[in-house]
C-alpha cells in the first residue's frame, strides 16, 4: 500500500478538521444556548402556578384553646397538601390587640386569619389594598368554587373579596343548660325569657347541686359583649342585629332601640340579684368554661361548645346532663337569633408584602382548597381514625381519647375554611342535638344589613366608637349608670362620629338598590 499522501489529500484532511472543529464549536454553543434556554424556562416556570409544587409558608392564626397543637395532625396536613407550615399562633383573648398591631407594623405572614371583619383597623387595612383580591380566582378550584354567591357577597367590601371566606353556619348562638339541675329542681327546659330568668334564679338560690351550700349561680359569662350572654339575649328580645333598616332605608343602630334597652334591664336584674356571675366583666372565655365545668353555674351561652364543656367536666361533675337550647321567645312565640357575619366567620387573607406574585397566591389558594377536602377536614375535626376517633356501625363520630384529641386536634378545628361542607353525625347525643339546632337556627336567623356595606368613618373610628357603647352597656348591667346615662352615651357616640357612620351606611345601602 502506498502511504504517501497527496497535497489534495492533505487539503481534504485540513478541510475535514475545519468542519469538525466548526461542528464542535456549534455543538458547544448549542449546549450552552440550550442550558441558557433551560435556565430561562426555569425562571419563567418559577412564575407559573404549579398546584403540586412544594409549599413552604407562614400562617398567622388564631388559637381558641389554652395551648397550641402538637405536631401530629400538622404533619398529616403537611403530607396531604405537600407543604411545610410555620404557625404564628395568636391567643383568642388577645387577638384584637395582636392582629391590629401586626397590621399596623406590617409584620404579617403569608396567610393571615382575620376574624374581626367589623374591626375598623382590619377593615381599613383590607380596603387599603394590603391584601390580594381573590374573587376572580375562586372558581378555578374544585372546593372554593362551591362557596355560594351570598357568602362571597357578605365577605366582600364594596364588591371586593380580600380573602377566602371562612364558611360558617348562618347562626350558631344558643344556650347550654344543666339538665340534671333542671331535673333536681323540677323545672322544664325554658322556652321564654321569663322562664329562663326563673331557671337562673333557681340555679342560684335553690341549691341545684344538692350540696347544701350557696355556691352556684345561673349564668356564667365573660368580658365580651358580643359573645357573652348579652348578644344572644338581645336577639331573643327582638333587637336588630347590628342595625335596623326600615322601608325608607333609614338606619338605626341596635343600641338605640327599645329592645336593646329591655335587654340591658334584664341583664342588670340578673346581675343585681346574683343570677349572673359577678366577675363576668373580667372573665376570659377559657375561665368561663372552667367555671361551668366546675359546677359553679348552670347556664352557658355558646351552644356549639357543648362537647367541650362535657369534656372539661369529666371527673369534676358526677351525673352531669346537658341540654342545648336554641329557641327562647320574648313571650310572643316568635324566635330570633343573631347571625354572625351572615355565615362568614372571617377571611384567610394574603398580604401582598409577603405573597409577591400571582403564582405564589395561586399555590396558597390550592392549599386552602385542599384543606376543604374530606380527608383534611377529618384530620382537623376528628384527627386520625382509630387513634383519635372512630365511626360506629351507624357512621356516628366518636372521640376515642379525649386528652389526646385535645392536644393533637382541637386547636385546628377553628381553622377549617368550611364548617358546612360536611355534616358528621355525632355519637354524643348532646352534641348531635346541638348540631341539629344550629342548622335549625337558619330558619329564624337575623342578619346584619351592614355586612356587605362600607362606611369610611366606621373603618377609621368604628372600634373606638364601639367602646363608648360597650363601656356604657357594662356599666348599666352592673348598676353603675342608669337609662339616662346610657342614652347620654348613645348621643356621645352620634356626636363623635356615629351620625356620619349612619349616613354613610344609608348612602351605601341606597347605592345597592339602584
Amino acid at each position: 500500500m502506498n502511504k504517501k499522501r497527496s497535497k489534495h489529500d492533505e487539503k481534504g484532511n485540513q478541510d475535514e478538521k475545519s468542519v469538525s472543529g466548526l461542528l464542535a464549536v456549534l455543538m458547544v454553543m448549542s449546549v450552552f444556548l440550550a442550558a441558557c434556554g433551560d435556565k430561562g424556562a426555569e425562571d419563567q416556570g418559577s412564575q407559573t402556578y404549579n398546584p403540586k409544587s412544594r409549599l413552604e409558608f407562614t400562617w398567622l392564626n388564631v388559637l381558641h384553646t389554652a395551648s397550641p397543637p402538637t405536631e401530629t395532625i400538622k404533619s398529616k396536613i403537611e403530607e396531604y397538601t405537600n407543604s411545610k407550615i410555620t404557625f404564628n399562633w395568636v391567643p383568642d383573648a388577645s387577638k384584637e390587640e395582636r392582629i391590629t398591631t401586626a397590621l399596623a407594623s406590617g409584620e404579617l405572614a403569608d396567610m393571615v386569619t382575620l376574624t374581626m371583619l367589623t374591626n375598623s383597623s382590619v377593615r381599613s387595612s383590607l380596603k387599603s389594598g394590603l391584601f390580594w383580591d381573590v374573587g376572580k380566582y375562586l372558581d378555578d378550584y374544585g372546593n372554593l368554587k362551591k362557596i355560594p354567591p351570598e357568602v362571597r357577597e357578605a365577605a366582600s367590601i364594596e364588591g371586593v373579596l380580600y380573602g377566602v371566606p371562612f364558611q360558617k353556619n348562618l347562626a350558631r348562638a344558643g344556650l347550654v343548660i344543666r339538665q340534671d339541675w333542671l331535673d333536681r329542681l323540677g323545672l322544664k327546659v325554658p322556652t321564654t325569657l321569663d322562664e329562663l330568668y326563673e331557671v337562673a334564679r333557681a340555679f342560684t338560690e335553690d341549691d341545684p347541686d344538692g350540696n347544701g351550700k350557696n355556691d352556684t349561680t345561673g349564668f356564667v359569662d365573660r368580658s365580651d359583649l358580643r359573645y357573652s350572654s348579652f348578644k344572644t339575649l338581645s336577639s331573643y328580645f327582638g333587637t336588630p342585629n347590628g342595625w335596623k333598616v326600615d322601608e325608607t332605608g333609614k338606619f338605626t343602630p341596635e343600641f338605640d332601640t327599645p329592645q336593646y334597652m329591655e335587654t340591658l334591664k334584664y341583664s342588670h336584674k340578673l346581675y343585681e340579684n346574683g343570677y349572673l356571675s359577678k366577675d363576668f366583666a373580667v372573665t376570659a372565655k377559657t375561665d368561663q368554661q372552667q367555671q361551668f365545668a366546675q359546677g359553679k353555674a348552670g347556664i352557658y351561652t355558646g351552644m356549639i361548645d357543648i362537647a367541650n364543656l362535657r369534656t372539661l367536666s369529666q371527673g369534676l361533675q358526677k351525673g352531669l346532663k346537658l341540654v342545648p337550647v336554641n329557641k327562647i321567645s320574648n313571650g310572643d312565640g316568635k324566635y330570633h337569633v343573631w347571625s354572625e357575619g351572615s355565615g362568614v366567620g372571617g377571611l384567610l387573607a394574603f398580604p401582598k408584602s409577603e405573597v409577591k406574585t400571582e403564582a405564589e397566591l395561586k399555590r396558597l389558594l390550592q392549599f386552602v382548597d385542599d384543606l376543604i377536602d374530606k380527608d383534611v377536614y377529618m384530620y382537623m375535626t376528628g384527627g386520625i381514625e382509630g387513634t383519635h376517633y372512630k365511626l360506629d356501625k351507624d357512621g356516628a363520630f366518636k372521640i376515642m381519647n379525649t386528652d389526646l384529641w385535645q392536644a393533637d386536634v382541637q386547636p385546628f378545628s377553628s381553622s377549617r375554611p368550611s364548617e358546612v361542607t360536611y355534616n358528621l353525625k355525632d355519637a354524643n347525643p348532646e352534641k348531635e342535638l346541638a348540631n341539629q339546632l344550629v342548622r335549625e337556627n337558619s330558619k329564624f336567623a337575623v342578619l346584619d344589613p351592614t355586612v356587605p356595606l362600607d362606611s369610611v368613618t366606621a373603618n377609621e373610628q368604628g372600634t373606638e366608637l364601639e367602646k363608648i357603647i360597650t363601656d356604657a352597656s357594662f356599666k348599666f348591667i352592673m348598676g353603675e349608670t342608669d337609662e339616662a346615662g346610657f342614652k347620654a352615651a348613645v348621643e356621645n357616640w352620634k356626636k363623635s362620629g356615629g351620625a356620619r357612620i349612619t349616613a354613610e351606611y344609608e348612602e351605601a345601602y341606597k347605592n345597592t338598590k339602584k
